[in-house]
């Protein structure tokens, strides 16, 4: 892995590395905020997974995060969406939903998407081994948390494994891929037409076989435009009530679906994560 930018950040460093990754099959970029406590220890860290059209960049630029992460002594590690580069399938119709920036963290199984769609295994696997072993991370106090794809991707995957993270949170993210048209279309294209292939991506899903329960906070906003149409927290919630599984899920009144809000509420969930990566028990 290569440095490509570093700029002092509340006495930490906010980083941005290139490398070459095996899993996806081209070039990508992720970002890293070290706080100050990794000059001398390995800290704990927050996977965030990011939304529809987001980069690396996004939430290093407009969450604010920096300033608790340094307080609290946590890294937090960005990865990119989707894969990039001139070889990497796009959508043919060119639209912001699907395709580039549009990973929906998952390994693609249709042709040409099967080249290097493979974000499920990129996040747990490749990237998770790489900042561990080259970062003053310490992996084995790890959190995952996202907003709206992202968020998607957060539960998914700590559902699947909750022997690697300690905590889980989300902000406005798409709880019922299969019932929506978001993740209909992405599901469609990326896994072909079973629908026995999309469970696995889908959290109100995997959440009625879950068997381990890891601390988990949603927030929502009750003014966000996508709510009814795509995010179907309902179907969520009700799933997870059936079967038993413990979450904190707050309807935030006013607050809509974009950055303003991940910015109003990032140092509760900061805190949220922070109390479970400090226990020894």
């Amino acid at each position: 892995m290569e440095l490509v930018s570093s700029v002092k950040s509340f006495a930490g460093w906010q980083n941005q590395y290139r490398h070459q990754s095996q899993t996806l099959n081209c070039e990508m970029h992720f970002s890293v905020f070290l706080p100050p406590q990794a000059d001398t220890q390995d800290v704990p860290v927050l996977y965030w997974l990011s939304g529809l059209t987001c980069t690396d960049q996004n939430f290093v630029t407009k969450a604010g995060a920096q300033a608790e992460a340094a307080r609290l002594g946590m890294a937090v590690v960005c990865p990119d969406t989707s894969p990039r580069g001139d070889g990497v399938a796009d959508d043919p119709e060119g639209s912001w939903d699907f395709g580039l920036g549009a990973g929906f963290y998952l390994n693609a199984s249709e042709a040409p998407y099967s080249q290097h769609y493979f974000m499920y295994d990129y996040i747990v696997k490749e990237l998770f081994e790489l900042v561990g072993g080259n970062l003053s991370i310490d992996n084995n106090r790890a959190a995952i948390a996202g907003h709206s794809m992202g968020g998607h991707g957060a539960l998914t995957i700590a559902l699947k494994h909750p022997e690697q993270y300690r905590s889980v949170s989300a902000f406005a993210p798409i709880s019922a891929p299969m019932q929506c048209p978001w993740g209909e279309k992405a599901f469609s294209h990326y896994l072909g037409a079973d629908q026995n292939a999309w469970r696995q991506y889908d959290a109100s899903q995997l959440v009625q076989g879950a068997t381990t329960h890891l601390p988990m906070l949603i927030d929502q906003g009750d003014a966000d435009n996508f709510l009814v149409e795509q995010l179907k927290p309902e179907i969520f919630l009700d799933a997870a009530k059936r079967t038993g599984y413990p979450l904190e899920y707050r309807l935030q009144p006013g607050y809509d679906h974009s950055f303003f809000f991940i910015a109003t509420f990032i140092t509760e969930h900061l805190r949220f994560h922070h109390q479970y990566l400090v226990k020894t028990d």
